[in-house]
């Protein structure tokens, strides 16, 4: 049975003179890459199941630039930026939804710049909106008396000081949520940030998401739960890495909550 899910257009919503509640920004992990994909699915899921007014860019949409400016191509992310600047003021987007913390990041501090000002809100902010308002609603006892412990993104916490959001979603899942002993503002980077995802490590005793996923095994968790599609990817090698992938699961919050709702 193949899913039917709606995604309207920027362009299709245009056509029509209608103008979304929110733009959610895809980005390209959500795009391109498997799992990830699946992060974005999850999302979609909620949004139709709150029945939300969103659109997407489509194909219009191009890479924030967040990346190049990290690995220090200052020249292309202004290249990339004024490009979605333009597109986005053109459709006259004023509220912007992403899974990713680095387009969240970058859309909400480094664009208005350049001419892009917008509200930007982090997925896990607005799952709690739309909890909050009663759009969407949470009684399945799906994860109850599992173990969660959240593993914070670097650009959602300590750069953005975003804690509280994705630990409340996570309460209505009715899991008993455990902190990591390095958690919120002393949370520990999954080695995939400032464009590390698309290097191999430098030299050492251990790599990062490896010493990540220790901290994530110390509370014995079921899911590892995460809010960042890098996260997800580097905290699921470590996992594999420690050879537990049979007993941990590791899980963006969306899907949690889509699965939590058996959508």
């Amino acid at each position: 049975m193949s899913e039917q899910l709606n995604v309207p257009t920027m362009a299709e919503l245009m056509a029509e003179g209608k103008q979304p509640e929110i733009l959610f920004w895809v980005g390209s992990a959500g795009s391109y890459d498997d799992r990830a994909k699946k992060i974005t699915k999850a999302f979609v899921k909620l949004l139709n199941k709150a029945n939300v007014n969103f659109a997407v860019l489509g194909t219009e949409e191009s890479c924030t630039g967040d990346i190049a400016k990290r690995a220090g191509n200052e020249f292309l992310f202004q290249m990339q930026a004024v490009m979605n600047i333009e597109l986005l003021n053109g459709y006259e987007v004023k509220k912007i939804v992403t899974c990713d913390p680095h387009s969240f990041n970058c859309l909400k501090n480094e664009y208005p710049g350049l001419g892009g000002t917008y509200d930007v809100i982090h997925h896990t902010q607005y799952i709690k909106e739309l909890l909050d308002s009663g759009r969407l609603e949470v009684k399945e006892d799906t994860f109850k008396g599992k173990r969660i412990t959240f593993h914070d993104p670097c650009y959602l916490g300590r750069a953005n000081n975003e804690y509280n959001a994705p630990r409340d979603v996570l309460a209505k899942t009715k899991a008993t949520l455990v902190e990591m002993k390095r958690s919120k503002n002393t949370a520990l980077c999954c080695g995939a940030g400032g464009a590390q995802m698309f290097k191999e490590p430098e030299a050492g005793q251990m790599d990062i998401n490896v010493l990540r996923t220790q901290d994530a095994l110390e509370t014995k968790p079921d899911i590892i739960a995460t809010g960042c599609p890098y996260c997800n990817t580097m905290m699921s090698d470590g996992i594999k890495f420690k050879e537990k992938e049979n007993s941990i699961v590791v899980k963006d919050i969306a899907e949690l909550i889509a699965e939590a709702k058996n959508l």
